[in-house]
């Protein structure tokens, strides 16, 4: 069985060394490879958005309100996909407005751009009503979510704020897609 071996590995060199002969002197004229690595651009697969999309015309304090919270992201050493979550979220809970106490027709104790609320561990309704404060304790919501930057954006949205209405983040998503696209690099 060692002589089959030893013969099967000699055919084997020899066959190499001979396509060596035959091929180098081809492979030497040659145009030469570069060697350089190539830079290769991998996109997320991000979930196309869910159903029908709403869309707000976004005047200068919401757009501030987009930096802010794109700024956070940056800081936090998050992707742009944590952005378009925060930013669909914020679309929904606030219209990317930064809400202060709103009487009769707030929702408990909700506040600021996530309607985010103190009785429920956020923060106190300064830091609430602060967009780097109240976008920094939502991705710190968010990164606990395992999975998140593969799940459908209203099942991410929904899991950090627990919303009475789990399925309405969806209708922002191509929205807040084409504010990131438009502000990610402003």
């Amino acid at each position: 069985m060692n002589t089959i071996f030893r013969k099967s590995m000699l055919s084997v060199a020899g066959l190499a060394f001979a396509g060596g002969v035959f091929a180098g002197p081809i492979a030497a004229h040659a145009n030469p490879v570069d060697t350089k690595p190539v830079a290769v651009a991998v996109q997320s697969a991000a979930p196309k958005p869910q159903g029908e999309q709403s869309h707000i015309t976004v005047n200068d304090e919401q757009t501030a309100n987009v930096k802010a919270i794109i700024a956070a992201t940056k800081k936090a050493g998050m992707p742009e996909r944590a952005a378009v979550i925060s930013i669909a979220t914020s679309l929904q809970e606030s219209k990317l407005e930064n809400l202060g106490h709103l009487g009769d027709a707030n929702d408990h104790d909700s506040l600021g751009l996530f309607q985010q609320r103190p009785t429920s561990g956020w923060g106190t309704p300064e830091q609430i009503t602060d967009p780097a404060y109240s976008t920094t304790a939502f991705l710190k919501g968010l990164k606990q979510v395992d999975g998140w930057q593969d799940m459908a954006l209203t099942e991410a949205a929904q899991t950090v704020q627990v919303s009475a209405y789990p399925d309405a983040y969806a209708q922002w998503e191509q929205q807040a897609t084409d504010l990131v696209a438009q502000h990610w690099n402003s």
